[in-house]
């Protein structure tokens, strides 16, 4: 069994658990449910940069990043450097996220947050709504096309942006659909976990204009960033490069000012 199998196996137990303690309508009456979103997909296509910095304590493929970081310190400092958006993971046991990672962003900063979960029943999305989240992930290789359409769908009727993650060209072809904001595609093959940007470059040309391009993975310098706008993309997924850092809002300051100039 390769890691994301052992992901997605240990996320059903974990979601049915859920559901057995927590029902929808507990979430429904959170403040946050009520809450209007900001979209992550309109910001990205009005910005120069295209960041969205994540936060992220530990990975898979690299252990331990950053266990110390608090969420509120990171979040103040990635509005702060001018990201256009936030990416928070809330799988635990994985990736040592929370639910209560994104509440707590979203107390300390108004960024478009986007909840990256390894979502596979609607009842996540549900739980994205109410703790603050602005848009959700979806993975492709995870969904067949019916699942990619009623979440999305959900997703869409709750005001929240959908991000929808591809690695090739096969799950790309089952995915395009009106219901999706954004169409990333991971530089990461999530079984191998190797990186290249040339999926990227590849896919681009496949994508039509209607959705926000996002690249993910892979992307830890300027010049990684310069070589994919020519393809198209106006978002870009950066993780580790800041988190790995004792201070990532000040890291991803110092990024977006060498991209920029200013």
């Amino acid at each position: 069994m390769n890691i994301l199998d052992q992901i997605v196996k240990d996320k059903h137990k974990e979601v049915n658990l859920k559901k057995e303690l927590i029902p929808i309508k507990a979430y429904e009456q959170l403040p946050y449910f009520e809450m209007k979103t900001t979209s992550l997909s309109k910001k990205l296509k009005a910005s120069d940069t295209g960041i969205i910095a994540e936060f992220k304590r530990k990975s898979p493929s690299k252990s331990i990043i950053n266990d110390t970081a608090l969420v509120e310190d990171v979040a103040v400092g990635y509005e702060n450097a001018g990201v256009c958006g936030m990416s928070i993971l809330t799988d635990e046991i994985h990736f040592g996220g929370t639910m209560d990672d994104v509440i707590v962003a979203r107390e300390h900063c108004s960024l478009p947050l986007l909840r990256k979960e390894f979502i596979i029943d609607e009842y996540q999305i549900i739980e994205a709504k109410a703790i603050g989240a602005d848009a959700i992930l979806l993975i492709a290789s995870i969904l067949n096309k019916a699942q990619i359409k009623q979440f999305s769908e959900l997703a869409k009727s709750l005001k929240l942006d959908v991000l929808l993650e591809v690695h090739n060209e096969e799950e790309l072809h089952k995915s395009m659909m009106p219901s999706l904001d954004m169409l990333g595609v991971n530089n990461r093959n999530l079984k191998t976990f190797e990186v290249s940007l040339e999926t990227s470059k590849q896919l681009s040309q496949l994508i039509p204009n209607d959705f926000v391009k996002i690249s993910e993975s892979g992307i830890s310098s300027i010049d990684a960033i310069k070589e994919l706008q020519p393809y198209g993309y106006q978002g870009f997924l950066i993780g580790e490069n800041f988190m790995k850092t004792d201070n990532p809002g000040q890291s991803a300051e110092k990024f977006i000012k060498d991209l920029t100039g200013f």
